[in-house]
């Protein structure tokens, strides 16, 4: 069966009760120190030794099955290379010594990546970062479909302890997840920066840009991501960017840029709000009969309103004391 036909299914073997086994392993090892110690026939002497040996090798064996599990971890089963399910709950148990355990968290996890160059759209080159929250959905791709360094079933802790559920193992998987995690995410930041601009081009307000247009860049990267590691079992939770600026060495260029189009933007609106005023004023002139001017006039009285309307300093007033056409 491919591998990336498997899915995550319950694990369904015997999980039991932790301080029940351990009350059974409590009571062999006194049945074990009472064979090495009890004053035996020499016929029964050997056989003693023999059952005492036997019990303290379960007893060896057994610890190994005990685990404690928190809420939102799991265990991933695995008997002799193969899958039997992923076990969720969470307690204090025992399980075959011979299993082999996985532990997957479940909680969520936030990722910070970095900003990182990026052209977009017209070319220019941008630095963009993004904020990822995102968790594993499916232990099964998570454990068997990315690679990591695995140490293997068994391992000695510093105090000479045989430890089946090794945690150097579970850390090297978690390092290969955030790894692939921080890989695809730099790949989907590019591929979704490439396709707009970072502002409007052309005056067209409408198109979506990276500046202006935020909660639509930040569904087409969920949705990018999800498509990404959908194939190791993860599932993003957001994806939100949070760093967004022209590259050091356009930032000057496109700062003057940006200034030029807004002291252009003002102008238009200084402008138009000048001709409505001028209109308005000739048309109230000539409607209460204030005065009747020719058009030459007119081009005056337009020229001297618009000059003091749209100046940028105040206007130097100047009284004329012969008639109107002196």
């Amino acid at each position: 069966m491919n591998s990336t036909d498997c899915k995550e299914f319950p694990y369904a073997g015997k999980v039991m009760d932790g301080f029940v086994m351990l009350a059974v392993t409590f009571l062999l090892i006194p049945a074990v120190v009472f064979l090495l110690f009890a004053v035996l026939p020499d016929y029964l002497l050997w056989l003693a030794i023999t059952a005492a040996s036997v019990g303290l090798v379960a007893v060896m064996v057994m610890l190994n099955g005990f685990f404690v599990q928190q809420p939102n971890q799991s265990r991933v089963m695995i008997f002799f290379g193969k899958y039997r399910g992923t076990f969720r709950g969470t307690g204090y148990f025992w399980v075959n010594p011979f299993m082999s355990r996985k532990k997957i968290s479940l909680r969520i996890r936030n990722m910070d990546i970095p900003p990182i160059k990026v052209n977009d759209k017209v070319g220019n080159p941008v630095m963009i970062g993004m904020v990822l929250v995102w968790r594993v959905r499916d232990t099964y791709r998570a454990v068997f479909d990315v690679d990591s360094a695995d140490t293997g079933r068994f391992s000695v802790s510093p105090e000479g302890k045989i430890n089946g559920d090794s945690a150097a193992s579970a850390h090297a998987t978690s390092q290969a997840l955030d790894a692939f995690v921080s890989i695809q995410s730099d790949a989907a930041l590019r591929e979704v920066t490439g396709r707009y601009a970072y502002d409007e081009e052309g005056g067209n307000h409408d198109d979506i840009t990276l500046r202006s247009s935020g909660h639509e860049i930040n569904e087409q990267l969920e949705a990018k991501l999800n498509e990404r590691l959908a194939m190791a079992g993860i599932e993003v939770v957001e994806a939100r960017l949070n760093y967004l600026a022209y590259a050091p060495e356009i930032a000057a260029v496109m700062l003057r840029r940006q200034q030029a189009s807004a002291i252009i933007s003002a102008r238009e609106k200084i402008v138009e709000g000048a001709v409505s005023m001028v209109k308005m004023a000739l048309t109230q002139l000539k409607d209460e009969g204030v005065v009747e001017l020719d058009e030459e006039r007119k081009a005056t009285m337009v020229s001297n309103l618009l000059v003091v309307l749209c100046a940028d300093e105040p206007a130097q007033p100047v009284v004329n004391t012969g008639t109107l056409y002196q």
